[in-house]
């Protein structure tokens, strides 16, 4: 499974680096985001993806994930994909709605403890770019 995300995520970076981004996949070091590098107007910037089984009309992000992201001084991003659609958040420039309890997984995929983390629920109309998927 998570080489299956692995793949999703590079493919997204070559993507938009055909966008005129200039990104790479960071998805197996250690940072806390999936890809780094430049906007296409040349801003230094982080990525987060999520890739969804199901939609949802808000977008979860757990506020640890916001908090490193911000916290790197650069342009934030948040990318969702899920059934319905591609969709790209820039978070330095929304504002977001006041962190609710969710149970997510304790660690990503490796095991199935459920604990309570703090999360967004980002409206999709908070998105920059929406690529319908069908």
């Amino acid at each position: 499974m998570i080489s299956k995300i692995h793949k999703l995520e590079q493919t997204v970076v070559q993507l938009l680096n055909l966008d005129g981004w200039q990104l790479k996949w960071t998805g197996e070091g250690s940072q806390s985001w999936d890809a780094e590098g430049l906007t296409p107007k040349g801003k230094e910037c982080v990525i987060e993806m999520k890739f969804r089984n199901k939609h949802y009309d808000t977008k979860m992000l757990e506020k640890f994930k916001y908090d490193k992201l911000i916290s790197t001084g650069k342009v934030a991003l948040y990318f969702v994909n899920d059934p319905k659609a591609n969709y790209l958040f820039w978070l330095n420039d929304i504002e977001l709605p006041k962190a609710v309890n969710k149970y997510c997984p304790d660690t990503t995929m490796w095991n199935n403890k459920k604990v309570l983390k703090p999360c967004y629920l980002i409206e999709e109309n908070k998105a920059v770019m929406i690529n319908k998927n069908n």
